[in-house]
C-alpha cells in the first residue's frame, strides 16, 4: 500500500502525518543491519505523485541496509522543546528501491536531488500517531492496511 492509498483509507492522520513531517527537514530512519541489529540516521523525505520517497547519497550504509532488507520505520523529528505539538509521528513499511525510468526521472525534475543517489519508493504497513490529549490522556492512533485507525486511551 503506497501514501495514495493511506491517504483514502485513513485521510485524517495521513494529512497529520505530513504536516508533521512537512513541519522540519531532517528525521530520522531505521534500518536493519546485516547482522539484524538496528541502524538510525538522518534523512530528508519527500511526499509526491501519491508516494513516499526516500532519497540517499550513493553507497550510504542506510541504502545498502534497505537493499538488502527493505523494512524501515521512519520517525518524524519531534521539533523544537518539549510540546510535541501535533503529536509523535511514526511510519513503517518496505522501501524498494527505485531504478531509471519515468518515476526516477519525474522525481529528479521535481526535486533535483544531487547526482548521483539512490531513491526508495515506499509501500507501508504502519502509521502510528502517539499525543496527549487534555493533559490527561495519552493517545494512540494506529494504522494498517485493511484495517481502520484505532485510537487507544490511557491515563
Amino acid at each position: 500500500m503506497n501514501w495514495a492509498d493511506f491517504s483514502t483509507a485513513a485521510p485524517e492522520l495521513a494529512k497529520i502525518t505530513e504536516e508533521r513531517f512537512g513541519a522540519y527537514r531532517h528525521h530520522v530512519l531505521a534500518t536493519l543491519r546485516a547482522d539484524g541489529s538496528p541502524r538510525t540516521s538522518g534523512l530528508e523525505v519527500r511526499f509526491l505523485d501519491g508516494e513516499l520517497w526516500l532519497g540517499m547519497m550513493p553507497g550510504s550504509l542506510k541504502a545498502l541496509d534497505l537493499r538488502r532488507d527493505p523494512r524501515f520505520t521512519l520517525q518524524a523529528n519531534p521539533g523544537d522543546g518539549t510540546d510535541m505539538d501535533g503529536g509523535d509521528v511514526r511510519i513503517s513499511g518496505r522501501a524498494f528501491e527505485v531504478g531509471e525510468g519515468t518515476a526516477r526521472s519525474a522525481y529528479v525534475e521535481e526535486v533535483e536531488p544531487p547526482q548521483p543517489f539512490h531513491l526508495f519508493r515506499t509501500e507501508l504497513t504502519e502509521v502510528v500517531r502517539t499525543r496527549v490529549e487534555d493533559d490527561r490522556y495519552l493517545v494512540v492512533q494506529v494504522w494498517k492496511p485493511g484495517e481502520p485507525v484505532r485510537a487507544l486511551r490511557r491515563t
